[in-house]
């Protein structure tokens, strides 16, 4: 078969040219030349996330959850506690990280698909004043849904709490102003909205937020943020031999972006996601979310009588690949179609006229 349409939250379809950046030719990553693209692709990163001079970027290699596991593993001396926020799986991805390196939290936990209520962190705030810093999920991609950063990061300012925000989902196809939302540590990923490959991450923090970094602190060995940090302001560099293929078409992602700004990605984004959200009702189909709902993903439950993995199955015949929902969502035929990357609205008419016909082949196959 033909390469798939990938109608997936990542890995994501990528720009021919992000695609042939993995053919640059082998370079050291001891040499000028890596630390001169390591800098410019700091900058973009920098530009991505609407950053000032007091914010500083690094970059890891691994996934998504390898930034959030630096930070994590790095930010708190013992005694510090995090307030973590979470309504979805990756919020709990967030809490097997902190309990994995047993550091103190106050939970404050809604159910998945549950806009988090203002007030009860405020209170939780106020009752646990030994808290140093909060934790959440920008955009919740388990749901779809975008959580209030900037508010939270407001009551953070208010009550003297650092903010740090899983950005993975979220950076190059939601406006992630740090500087703005007060958010203080900020992570994401080059194999989402911003339309690179997986493996590619990075993290974008307060200078005096690193500068307070000790060795000592820091749980991991590998993904230490201040040596991480320490490499990047010595000699542009990481402390360990990086991913040094998939830098190059991160950095070309993030030009493409600002090529066609940041404006527009996120319009296109917001178009695409309208086209699919009107085909999917008007093919009866029901959305998770009513609001709150992020440019990038849509949750939905199939018709009734229809299987998600047989439709999943019969939708990749046909060149398309989505999501089965997380968790219990799964069991209910729910199913995740994402417009990230290189999508674009024609691509999201085809693959509605697409799953139109295979939800009326399916459909008759069940009736017979």
């Amino acid at each position: 078969m033909s390469a798939p349409k990938l109608f997936s939250p990542g890995p994501v379809m990528v720009k021919d040219n992000v695609r042939s950046a993995l053919l640059h030719y082998d370079i050291c990553h001891r040499s000028e030349e890596f630390e001169d693209m390591f800098a410019d692709t700091q900058e973009k990163i920098r530009w991505l996330f609407r950053a000032d001079d007091s914010y500083y970027p690094v970059i890891i290699s691994g996934s998504g959850t390898s930034a959030n596991e630096t930070v994590l593993s790095s930010l708190f001396r013992d005694g510090e506690s995090v307030l973590l926020i979470r309504n979805g799986l990756f919020g709990e991805r967030l809490l097997e990280i902190i309990d994995k390196y047993g550091i103190p939290k106050v939970d404050v936990a809604f159910p998945w698909g549950t806009y988090p209520d203002l007030k009860v962190i405020e209170r939780a705030l106020e009752e646990h004043p030994e808290v140093t810093a909060a934790a959440m999920v920008f955009h919740e991609t388990s749901t779809g849904m975008i959580n209030p950063a900037g508010e939270i990061g407001t009551l953070c300012r208010r009550y003297g709490k650092l903010l740090y925000a899983d950005c993975v989902s979220a950076a190059g196809g939601e406006f992630v102003n740090v500087a703005e939302n007060n958010i203080d540590v900020a992570t994401s990923v080059g194999g989402k909205c911003v339309g690179a490959f997986p493996g590619s991450a990075y993290i974008c923090a307060k200078k005096a937020v690193l500068d307070a970094l000790t060795p000592e602190q820091c749980k991991n060995v590998y993904l230490s943020l201040y040596k991480h940090y320490a490499s990047a302001r010595a000699a542009r560099q990481t402390p360990n031999t990086p991913n040094v293929n998939l830098f190059w078409p991160l950095n070309t992602a993030l030009g493409n972006i600002m090529e066609e700004t940041l404006e527009g990605r996120v319009a296109r984004c917001q178009a695409c996601a309208r086209i699919i959200r009107q085909g999917l009702t008007n093919l009866g189909m029901r959305l998770l979310l009513s609001e709150h709902m992020s440019n990038t993903v849509t949750s939905v439950f199939l018709p009734e009588g229809i299987a998600a993995p047989a439709f999943l199955k019969e939708m990749e015949a046909r060149g398309y690949i989505f999501y089965i929902g997380k968790g219990d969502y799964a069991a209910q035929n729910l199913i995740q179609v994402a417009n990230m990357g290189e999508i674009y609205p024609q691509d999201c008419e085809n693959m509605l006229r697409v799953m139109e016909e295979c939800l009326r082949t399916m459909g008759r196959k069940q009736a017979s």
